[in-house]
Parts: structure tokens; C-alpha cells; sequence
């Protein structure tokens, strides 16, 4: 079944063109990594799919479980299943993480019973109870607010979950921690059958493929999407060659 589809997107950000063509296919169960140099067009494409006012869709179109979803506003996207953790949150002053946790469960059509129950489990799984009383990343460390927004995802528990570089920031005491977390969210601890969940995960390192397992990657390169295949194979690529040479072998294979 289909979760989300990226058909022939073209965006532009401050007037400039920054995707072309943009085709990418990921079925329910699935997880893709994204690979890419700084300004090849990552967090761009996931701001995209989110609806991020300041990325618009100039070409094509974006759908998710079969309806197409271009036009909708971002509110409307996170409502219908799609959640993203950002690669640099903002601090949000005056507000408790426990009331965005609240809120997030409202989003999620939790009665306030079951808001709480969720929210006491998954502070206890991310080891954040002692955090909840304390301003949105206000003083958090890199590794707390990515639990910080792991945490939100758990909250809201969307279908399709976008990540920009997780493993960014995060230092070894809570790397485990945040790819325990992705892995709980993706079902990637589940059988492949039984997963209905569906990700995309932008990395620069690839050391969260040491926690998290994911069946594709993707590098996308001068915002066209340039290569798809293992994403073990491709992360050995580019860590040895280089982008260029790894997007060379990619085509050379695919001419055979």
C-alpha cells in the first residue's frame, strides 16, 4: 500500500529553484535514508512534504495514502499522519515541554486519560520525566532536544515520520536512546509484515544506521535525486569515494 509519493517536484525557496524533478515512491512498512551534500536539497524536500510556506511547490505534486496533499496547509498534513523531528528546533520560552506534549495529544485525538497515560510511558521510555516541567529546549542539550522532539513523534504517533539528521549533535550518552526511539516509531522492532509506519531519515554520518535498519537510500545531489539502492552499499560509497564517484557507480550499474 501506498504512503507517500513525490511525483515530479520542483521547488523553489527565495526565488531560486532548489528541487528539480523530484520522484521518490516509499510504500507503507517502508524507511528511506537520505543522503546528500550540505545544499543538495535534503531538509528542503522534507520541508516540502511537510508544507512549509517558504518552499514552494512550483512542479508537480505530493500525495499521501493515495490523496494528493500539495495544497494543504501544514496543520492539515500533521492531522492527516505525517510528523517531522527538525535537524535545529527553536526554543520556545514560556511554554512547558508537558503542555507541547498536551497539546500534541489533542492533535492526535487523545481523550485527556489516554493523553496522560501516553505521555507518562513514553517520558519514562525517552528518560525525560525529570524534563517535562522545563521550557521547550530552553538549557537542553543536543541529545535532549532531539529526545525532546522524538518524544513529540511519540506523542502524536504519525504514519509517515520525516527525521533530519537524528544523530546529529548527539553525543554517545544518548545516541542509543534516540535510535531505541526511531526504531519504536518506525516498527522497525516488528516483523516486516506487520509495520504500517513509513519514514524518511536525512543523515550526513549514517551512524544511525547502526540503530536503525532501513530498506532504501536515496542520495539526492544539485536537487535532483541521482541514485536509490542499498543504503548500506551507498553509505560505503560515498565514505570511500566521495558523492560524485558513488553517483557514477550508481549510473554504471544501472546501464548494465
Amino acid at each position: 500500500m501506498e504512503s507517500l509519493r513525490v511525483i515530479n517536484l520542483g521547488v523553489e525557496a527565495g526565488g531560486r529553484r532548489i528541487l528539480e524533478n523530484v520522484n521518490l515512491y516509499i510504500k507503507e512498512g517502508q524507511t528511506f535514508v537520505l543522503f546528500g551534500p550540505n545544499g543538495s536539497g535534503k531538509s528542503s524536500l522534507l520541508s516540502a512534504i511537510i508544507g512549509n510556506p517558504h518552499y514552494r511547490v512550483v512542479q508537480g505534486r505530493i500525495t499521501f495514502k493515495g490523496e494528493e496533499i500539495t495544497g494543504l496547509e501544514a496543520d492539515e498534513r500533521v492531522r492527516r499522519g505525517i510528523g517531522i523531528a527538525f535537524q535545529n528546533p527553536p526554543k520556545i520560552g514560556g511554554i512547558k515541554l508537558i503542555d507541547l506534549l498536551r497539546k500534541c495529544a489533542k492533535v492526535a485525538g487523545l481523550s485527556e486519560e489516554e493523553a496522560e497515560k501516553r505521555i507518562e510511558e513514553s517520558a519514562k521510555f525517552m528518560g525525560m520525566e525529570d524534563m517535562l516541567e522545563r521550557a521547550v529546549n530552553d538549557g537542553f542539550s543536543g541529545g535532549e532536544v532531539k529526545k525532546s522532539e522524538l518524544l513529540q513523534l511519540m506523542i502524536l504517533d504519525p504514519e509517515f515520520i520525516m527525521l533530519d539528521e537524528p544523530d546529529s549533535g548527539v553525543d554517545l550518552e544518548n545516541i542509543a536512546t534516540v535510535g531505541r526511539a526511531i526504531k519504536k516509531l518506525l516498527e522497525r522492532d516488528r516483523d516486516e509484515k506487520e509495520r504500517k509506519k513509513s519514514g524518511l531519515i536525512i543523515t550526513h554520518t549514517g551512524h544511525i544506521l547502526e540503530y536503525v535498519d532501513a530498506d532504501y537510500g536515496v542520495v539526492l545531489f544539485n536537487g535532483r535525486i541521482s541514485c536509490i539502492g542499498d543504503p548500506y552499499q551507498i553509505l560505503e560509497q560515498i565514505s570511500k569515494y566521495g558523492y560524485e564517484a558513488c553517483i557514477r557507480k550508481c549510473v554504471e550499474e544501472k546501464s548494465r
